[in-house]
């Protein structure tokens, strides 16, 4: 059975100090591949350093919309350098987040959109972030050419599930489809297998009963077999048709 972790974060100390156990522990439950997400210069730079140096690991290069404002003049020449190497499959974490704020919300869709262009030049995926925006990131991703969309962490309703879906962007699930007030179990049980994918957004966001300790790729195990029950079929279906979805859209 082949797992995939569509979005972690591994260069922060609590898994980067212990990398070799975590890929170890997650190959032991599964997951075979992960995609390290960065979400400034630095981190764009540390998941490619992390995936020269490991096999079944791969990078992303972005902003993160919370980081959005603090971008060099040149960020856009430095990012498409990264995005050169080869194991990059996607330019992301972009978006919009109005939860937090931490950029403001015009230079955080200006980045986006700055991004968006550089991915559709490179012929490469998005990944996006979407925090109570969901008007604001449906009108972006109407309004401006993309390849192919992921939408990271989905937390949305069915119906803005369907909008995306009809654009032909993809959903990726996340922990937060095992908690006990999970908002987006009908998304799960209603969309086509074609349509989405598995991920942890580790070191955050572990999914019950690990809620409160550090997260790991290896919980992708724990969020497909949830999806799993949700959906009333088999963890090898599920396991199956998420990463070949995976495969396909990052090329991997």
């Amino acid at each position: 059975m082949l797992l995939i972790d569509t979005h972690a974060h591994l260069y922060y100390d609590s898994m980067y100090n212990d990398l070799k156990s975590v890929l170890s522990e997650a190959e032991s439950h599964y997951v075979k591949k992960t995609i390290c997400i960065g979400t400034d210069l630095d981190t764009s730079l540390k998941s490619i350093q992390i995936a020269e140096k490991n096999d079944n690991v791969y990078a992303t290069v972005g902003i993160h919309p919370h980081d959005s404002k603090d971008v060099p003049s040149d960020y856009l020449l430095k990012l498409e350098k990264l995005a050169l190497n080869k194991k990059v499959v996607a330019i992301g974490e972009i978006g919009i987040d109005n939860y937090r704020n931490h950029s403001p919300n015009d230079i955080q869709k200006k980045v986006m959109i700055e991004q968006m262009a550089l991915a559709y030049k490179l012929n490469l995926p998005i990944v996006f972030h979407n925090r109570d925006a969901d008007n604001e990131i449906l009108e972006v991703l109407s309004s401006h050419p993309f390849h192919k969309a992921l939408s990271h962490c989905f937390s949305s309703n069915l119906d803005f599930a369907k909008k995306l879906i009809s654009h032909g962007i993809k959903i990726s699930f996340s922990g937060n489809v095992t908690f006990k007030n999970a908002t987006n179990t009908d998304v799960v049980e209603e969309i086509s297998l074609d349509d989405f994918m598995l991920e942890t957004d580790c070191p955050f966001l572990a999914p019950h009963p690990y809620r409160g300790i550090k997260n790991e790729p290896k919980y992708v195990l724990t969020i497909a077999e949830k999806i799993a029950e949700i959906r009333g079929e088999s963890l090898e279906k599920i396991a199956l048709s998420t990463s070949k979805n995976a495969e396909q859209f990052f090329n991997i």
